[in-house]
C-alpha cells in the first residue's frame, strides 16, 4: 500500500533503517540467510570455511524500513597475515552495526565454536542480540525444542528466532524482528540497489565459489580469483578473462587436474553463474597462477584486494 492509498489518520510505523551483522561457525548459514532476505545471490556459499573474504553489503527493501546485511568473514584464530586481517575486518564491523545475529543450526548441537563466539559477542555491548536457529527444515521439532533450550542458557537474547532460509520458514518474522530493532532512520541505500559490491568482485567470487567445490582440505585458504579483463563482442557475447591464484605449484596442479579436466569443470559451473547473474552469454577464459604465499604477503594481499 502506498502512502496516497492510506486512509487519512491511519497508522503509519516509523521508517526504520540499520545494520545487522551475522555470525557462526562454518557452515551455520550465514551467506545462505543473506542471499536468501536480499532475494538474489549476494555471497558465494560453500562448506569450507573462512568462505566469506570481505564485508559484503546486501539490502533488503521494506516499505516500512530497510535493511542492510553485512555478511563478514567468520570469527577464528588467524595463522595467516591474511587472517589477520579478515578478523580485523570483522571486529570493525561488529563494532559499528546495529545488531548482531547468532547462527546456530538446529540439526548440530552447540559447540566449543559457538560458546567461543557467543563470548567474543560482549566486545561489541553496542548491538543488540539476535540468536537465529537455521536449517530448522533439517531438524526434527525435538531437535529445535532443545535447541532453542540451549540458546537460552546462553544468554538474554533480545530475540530468537527459528528460520529456514531454504523453505523461506519464518524469513519474513526475522525480517520484522530485525527491523524493528533499528533506529528510526531514512532510507540508507537507493530502492533499485541490493549491493555495493562491483560487478567485477561478484563475477571473481563466483569463480572462486566454483574452484572451491570439491576442493581438497588444503586448498580453500589458498585459493584467490580475480577478473583480469572484459571484450564486448559484436555478437552480444561477453568475454571474461580471470584468473585463479593459488600459493604453491602442486596446488596448481590439482586446481587444473588431469588434461585441465577440473579446470574446465570449474570454468562450467562458473560460466553458468555468471550468466545468471549477467543475464547473458559469457565466454570464460581461466588461468591458474602461482603467487607464492600470498597469504602472508603483504603486496601480494594488496594486489588481490585484501
Amino acid at each position: 500500500m502506498s502512502a496516497a492509498d492510506r486512509p487519512a489518520g491511519a497508522d503509519v510505523p516509523e521508517f526504520r533503517a540499520g545494520f545487522v551483522s551475522f555470525v557462526g561457525r562454518p557452515n551455520a548459514g550465514k551467506s545462505t540467510l543473506t542471499n536468501a532476505l536480499v532475494g538474489e545471490k549476494i555471497a558465494i556459499t560453500s562448506p569450507k570455511p573462512q568462505t566469506t573474504r570481505r564485508a559484503i553489503r546486501g539490502i533488503v527493501h521494506r516499505e516500512d524500513g530497510q535493511l542492510v546485511i553485512v555478511d563478514t568473514p567468520g570469527i577464528h584464530r588467524p595463522r595467516t597475515l591474511l587472517g589477520e586481517r579478515l578478523n580485523a575486518l570483522v571486529e570493525a564491523t561488529l563494532g559499528d552495526v546495529d545488531v548482531i545475529g547468532f547462527c546456530v543450526p538446529a540439526n548440530e548441537k552447540l559447540g566449543p565454536g559457538d560458546r567461543f563466539i557467543n563470548e567474543r559477542l560482549e566486545d561489541f555491548p553496542r548491538a543488540k542480540k539476535v540468536a537465529i536457529l537455521t536449517k530448522v527444515d533439517e531438524a526434527s521439532q525435538s531437535e529445535i525444542i532443545d535447541q532453542l533450550t540451549r540458546l537460552g542458557e546462553l544468554r538474554e537474547w533480545d530475540a530468537v528466532v527459528p528460520i529456514s532460509s531454504v523453505t523461506n520458514e519464518q524469513l519474513d518474522v526475522l525480517a520484522d524482528v530485525l527491523l524493528g530493532l533499528m533506529p528510526v532512520s531514512p532510507p540508507l541505500y537507493e530502492a533499485d540497489r541490493t549491493t555495493e559490491e562491483t560487478e567485477d568482485d561478484r563475477i571473481a567470487e563466483l569463480i572462486r565459489e566454483a574452484t572451491l567445490e570439491g576442493a581438497r582440505e588444503e586448498l580453500p585458504h589458498s585459493l584467490a580469483a580475480t577478473v583480469d579483463d572484459r571484450e564486448e563482442r559484436e555478437d552480444g557475447l561477453l568475454e571474461l578473462y580471470a584468473s585463479i591464484y593459488v600459493e604453491r605449484d602442486s596446488q596448481k596442479g590439482i586446481v587444473i587436474g588431469r588434461g585441465g579436466a577440473r579446470l574446465r569443470d570449474t570454468g562450467e559451473r562458473a560460466r553458468r553463474e555468471i550468466e545468471a547473474l549477467l543475464g547473458r552469454r559469457v565466454y570464460l577464459s581461466l588461468r591458474v597462477k602461482v603467487l607464492k604465499e600470498w597469504q602472508r604477503d603483504p603486496k601480494a594481499l594488496g594486489r588481490l584486494g585484501f
